[in-house]
């Protein structure tokens, strides 16, 4: 069965039905949410080599528009899942790979501390922060907007390095890790469903082989993954605020709204 037709199948059987819900009602679209996993949606962008749909950005933008047609909320968590996963299977271990193939788990950003605004300038203390102690590592941060907060099975985390010196550091942070709160009524910029809210670490352990990359090369990831996945699927007003969050992010120049951004 090709994506197209596994699409429309979950389009009219599952999605539709549940926008009313998510869109009135401001409910998680579970049900949706679950039904792109069994369609082999949440894995279609995943390496074909872990057991993935071997898709691109084009194919996978495609999806977000149709599904953001017919439910909103669905559309953000998947699109932010899409981003996340851009990291997740060049970085990731392979039972994680095979897991997102397989659509048995949801991710989702974590990019944005809470007091960056658009201009990328954080209030005082807001960075995310990491400390690490032998082999364990203790994130501490306040991340705002974030979709699907409390219903994702993983954060794509940012802090600061290790070394705390400028830059960042990406981690996969696990949404049953003792030490992260989510307020009972999400907080945030998002469609109405789409659990978009705070995500809050104070501070949350995770093993030291949860970063995602090099420590201090998040930016870099970021600006060529995570940046040209969302400007492909815009939603008013988040790309540009995750490029004017990491804008300030060790000096590095982010290009603005309607700049060429780097491709994958």
């Amino acid at each position: 069965m090709s994506y197209r037709t596994a699409l429309a199948h979950v389009m009219s059987s599952v999605i539709g039905p549940c926008a009313e819900q998510a869109g009135r009602r401001a409910r998680f679209p579970r049900a949706a949410v679950s039904a792109l996993g069994h369609a082999g949606l949440l894995g279609l962008t995943v390496s074909a080599e872990a057991g993935g749909g071997g898709r691109g950005l084009t194919e996978a933008a495609e999806v977000v528009r149709e599904v953001s047609r017919a439910c909103p909320a669905t559309g953000a968590v998947l699109r932010s899942h899409y981003a996340a996963v851009a990291v997740l299977d060049p970085y990731g271990s392979p039972w994680l790979r095979r897991r997102i193939a397989a659509g048995e788990h949801l991710s989702t950003l974590a990019l944005t501390d809470a007091g960056e605004g658009a201009a990328g300038a954080p209030a005082p203390g807001t960075r995310s922060t990491a400390a690490r102690t032998g082999e364990v590592v203790a994130l501490s941060a306040r991340k705002r907007d974030v979709v699907g907060a409390g219903e994702a099975d993983s954060y794509l985390w940012s802090s600061r390095p290790v070394d705390g010196h400028e830059g960042m550091t990406l981690w996969l942070v696990p949404a049953d890790a003792a030490g992260l709160f989510v307020p009972a009524r999400p907080d945030g910029e998002g469609p109405r469903g789409s659990a978009t809210s705070t995500v809050c670490a104070d501070p949350v352990l995770v093993p030291a082989g949860a970063m995602l990359g090099p420590n201090g090369g998040g930016l870099d990831i970021v600006l060529g993954s995570v940046l040209p996945w969302l400007a492909a699927t815009p939603v008013a007003g988040r790309a540009e605020d995750l490029a004017g969050a990491v804008r300030g992010r060790g000096g590095a120049a982010v290009p603005a709204a309607g700049d060429r951004l780097p491709a994958l």
